[in-house]
């Protein structure tokens, strides 16, 4: 048997109603227990044993969870990986129980204070022979398939696993959303782009020309003389450019130069 089938049952054998626990055990095993359904806190199962004159019906019945209860447990599952895996896999994770209990709450009953008893056959003590049967089919259900611990707690498989996979896929987003994303490098500084001059004077400045400014742009036929630096040669003890710049002064004025 599983963790949770023992489990279960040795909270109930522990009663020490040997007779009536052996006689449930054989009444389950031959098939005696007609019908067993696990809902939120309450299972009840239908049982004819082979002196009975009908069915009785036999209810075991805990505590479910509140909502807040679940969601704190769900929260916890869903922060480990391994825990999440295997149950949306189908698999019940060894360990699971320490979860609740980290919560504060029993996923089994640990005793009868847990669990309230029932049978409609109302024979004293309790639990009754049929009560006795429906703790094996109980714990044989537990077995054959552990999700429904969580449904006779509050929670039915199919809810658990959407609200996991929610819980999941809304932890992927946030840490996606919060995640640093890297800071662009600063690009290179790029020089400023050259703006062409309006005109030769505007770009030059118009005191290289000769002229006044706002004055029309009129070039000096000698202005290049000016703007070079003298050769050092020089004609009869004179510079070079004095004795060139009569010459350069008779060209015509060009007001495109």
């Amino acid at each position: 048997m599983t963790d949770f089938a023992l489990a279960f049952l040795g909270m109930f054998e522990s009663l020490r109603m040997g007779p009536t626990f052996a006689r449930g055990r054989r009444d389950e095993r031959a098939g005696h227990v007609r019908s067993l359904t696990v809902s939120g806190s309450l299972v009840v199962a239908l049982v004819r044993g082979p002196e009975d004159p009908v069915a009785f019906r036999s209810r075991i019945a805990v505590r479910s969870f509140g909502a807040a209860e679940w969601a704190r447990v769900e929260t916890t599952l869903v922060a480990e990986a391994r825990f999440t895996a295997d149950l949306l896999n189908g698999r019940m994770p060894p360990g699971v129980e320490a979860v609740f209990a980290g919560e504060g709450l029993n996923l089994l009953p640990l005793s009868l204070d847990e669990v309230a008893l029932d049978c409609s056959c109302e024979r004293w003590p309790m639990p009754c022979a049929h009560l006795a049967a429906t703790c094996y089919a109980l714990a044989r259900a537990f077995e054959s398939d552990p999700f429904e611990v969580f449904t006779w707690r509050g929670r039915s498989r199919d809810e658990l696993l959407m609200r996991l996979r929610r819980l999941r896929e809304a932890k992927a987003v946030d840490s996606s959303s919060f995640s640093p994303s890297p800071s662009p490098s600063p690009s290179p500084s790029s020089p400023p782009p050259v703006q062409p001059a309006e005109n030769p004077v505007s770009f030059w400045g118009a005191g290289s020309f000769g002229v006044d400014e706002g004055a029309p742009a009129v070039a000096r036929p000698d202005a290049l003389l000016d703007q070079l630096d003298p050769p050092g040669l020089s004609h009869e003890g004179r510079p070079i450019a004095d004795v060139l710049r009569p010459a350069y002064q008779a060209l015509p004025d060009s007001p495109d130069v």
